[in-house]
């Protein structure tokens, strides 16, 4: 594996116990759909208070692997800090993995962390002065973990060496908040292919500096990757199991995509985070009905 060095767990909670992000453990999933972007039937349901595809939403995902879960509740002119809230609450009462609150809006986070049980993972803040001085001091509070996102006041740059800077300032602020290094994960920022043919290229090189510089855990939003392509669940699937071999831990994706499922399933077997294969031989059962691993 081309990781530097190992770094310590990024510890989260639920009702049903702990999960463990780093190196020695499997690829951390966190499932990306609850979110009402680009969903319109979604969007409706929660602006009418209907909770129901939230909660199969969730159960689908856990039952598909997710380790976390990443709740956004983010529709223009809606009150999102109730309305996270109501999504938080009724995700507590279908499943019992840990949760990714994802919020900048300070009042929300303020109003819907507090719900969750357990230690929750805050999605997110920017090295920008501004999300460092409003949003960590929430993080110290409530005793939460956060992703930094590795962009400032000039936006994204393209640079590896630029976004290790943000990176840099963001765990630096949180070491001036109290906030433990180890519950600082960094999101080294995942461009559209489409867009720019070092969008891959640049961001495993971020994941690598990152690792060896600041000893922090590393994850994505995964699917940004392949916006505007097609056969976008291929295009996923590879890049994450390229961005495991760079040193990533966690992501933030779909794992009702199979090729995904699959794909870091046997990234976890390869790079000896899946011991005696239990998982693939499991994942390969349940498919396929076959009791014995070969096949």
């Amino acid at each position: 594996m081309s990781t530097s060095s190992r770094v310590a767990l990024t510890t989260l909670s639920g009702p049903g116990g702990e999960v463990h992000i780093g190196d020695e453990r499997p690829f951390a999933i966190i499932g990306e759909r609850i979110n009402p972007t680009g969903r319109v039937r979604l969007t409706e349901q929660l602006k009418a208070g209907d909770m129901s595809s939230v909660q199969a939403d969730a159960l689908a995902q856990v039952e598909a692997g997710a380790a976390v879960l990443d709740l956004n509740a983010g529709i223009p002119g809606f009150d999102e800090p109730a309305m996270l809230s109501r999504v938080v609450s009724a995700v507590h009462e279908v499943v019992d993995v840990p949760l990714c609150i994802d919020s900048s809006t300070p009042e929300a986070l303020e109003a819907a962390v507090p719900l969750a049980q357990g230690k929750v993972l805050i999605n997110s803040v920017t090295a920008e002065i501004h999300s460092l001085e409003r949003l960590l001091p929430l993080v110290k509070r409530f005793g939460a973990a956060v992703i930094g996102m590795a962009n400032d006041e000039e936006g994204i740059s393209m640079d590896p060496q630029r976004r290790l800077a943000a990176a840099r300032k963001i765990v630096e602020a949180a070491a001036d908040h109290g906030i433990a290094r180890e519950d600082v994960v960094i999101d080294p920022l995942t461009m559209p292919i489409g867009a720019a043919g070092d969008a891959a290229t640049a961001m495993f090189e971020t994941v690598r500096l990152i690792r060896g510089e600041l000893g922090v855990n590393v994850s994505c939003g995964a699917s940004n990757i392949s916006f505007g392509m097609p056969d976008r669940q291929g295009i996923d699937a590879a890049f994450l199991t390229m961005a495991a071999m760079a040193g990533m831990n966690a992501a933030i994706t779909n794992p009702l995509h199979a090729p995904v499922r699959t794909a870091l399933l046997a990234s976890d077997l390869l790079l000896g985070r899946d011991g005696f294969g239990a998982a693939w031989i499991r994942e390969h059962r349940a498919k396929t009905g076959v009791r014995s691993p070969a096949g």
